[in-house]
């Protein structure tokens, strides 16, 4: 009976190991204490820790010193506990809409270290929202949730989710979370799409409002929009001073200058790629 089963046991092993292989990974376990800053990935139900957030300093964001004020006012509110709303930042590209939600996340920070955590959800997860919400609220840690280019098109119905989440549903948002999104739609939603809903709905007025509502659960609209040659000049010339980039100022206007037309846009984002193409010619890095 012995040697039948000494037989059978290197059968038996490899049938375990191969279960074993099938087998689904074990779920790890979201901790808010685990980092600042996460990116939530919906497909694995987990909060990936973010070590090192892609920002810039807050003092260097140049033209937006209105919307700064604002959003560090409110987003210190939240941190102390204190009523704050939900912040829509829209308007023009690269004008430092997603750059300020980092940047302030990192400013309240620096005054009161881990007083808040930064989660980035994708826009299509969005759907995901009520259940990324339930794991926030049981953490118990202030949050800011944060989506990046928010927007929907025709035939996208998850913005109804978010705008129960947001304000109106049964739950609602929990007390220890407030949510930040950027778009460059003022109202989420493409022009077109308002336009057809116009066009073919048998209340126009009444569909137009369904679409559009979406952008009212957020009590705080940022408007953010191109910036002068002047604002342009004094980015440049900001980070120029910030990471030591020596170079004249006549010779760093005229080049900034010949770099937006080029790229045929003149924004935030494009000082900051122009001041990357320097650096680089320098043999300088930045941070």
């Amino acid at each position: 009976m012995t040697n039948d089963f000494d037989n059978l046991l290197p059968a038996l092993e490899r049938i375990a190991n191969a279960l074993e292989r099938m087998a689904p990974p074990a779920r790890k376990s979201n901790d808010l204490s685990a980092a600042d800053a996460f990116v939530w990935q919906a497909e694995s139900d987990y909060l990936q820790p973010v070590r090192n957030v892609n920002r810039i300093e807050i003092d260097l964001l140049q033209g937006i010193e209105q919307q700064k004020t604002i959003l560090y006012n409110n987003t210190k509110r939240f941190a102390d506990g204190l009523p704050a709303n939900n912040a829509l930042l829209w308007g023009a590209r690269g004008t430092g809409k997603s750059s300020i939600v980092k940047a302030m996340h990192a400013r309240i920070n620096a005054e009161r270290a881990g007083a808040l955590a930064l989660v980035e959800i994708h826009r299509e997860d969005i759907p995901t929202l009520p259940h990324l919400l339930h794991i926030l609220e049981e953490s118990g840690r202030k949050t800011v949730l944060f989506c990046d280019d928010l927007s929907f098109d025709m035939q996208d119905e998850s913005y109804k989710s978010l705008k129960a989440v947001l304000e109106g549903g049964i739950e609602g948002r929990p007390n220890n979370v407030i949510f930040y999104a950027t778009s460059n739609r003022r109202h989420l939603m493409a022009r077109d799409m308002i336009e057809n809903e116009r066009s073919t709905a048998i209340n126009p007025s009444e569909a137009v409002e369904e679409k559009v509502s979406l952008s009212d659960r957020f009590g705080l609209w940022l408007g953010f929009h191109n910036i002068s040659q002047d604002v342009y000049f004094e980015i440049i010339e900001g980070y120029a001073k910030e990471f030591g980039l020596d170079m004249p100022v006549e010779e760093l206007r005229a080049r900034a200058k010949e770099w937006t037309v080029t790229r045929g846009s003149r924004s935030g984002r494009v000082a900051w790629q122009f001041i990357q193409e320097i650096a680089g010619e320098m043999g300088k890095r930045l941070g």
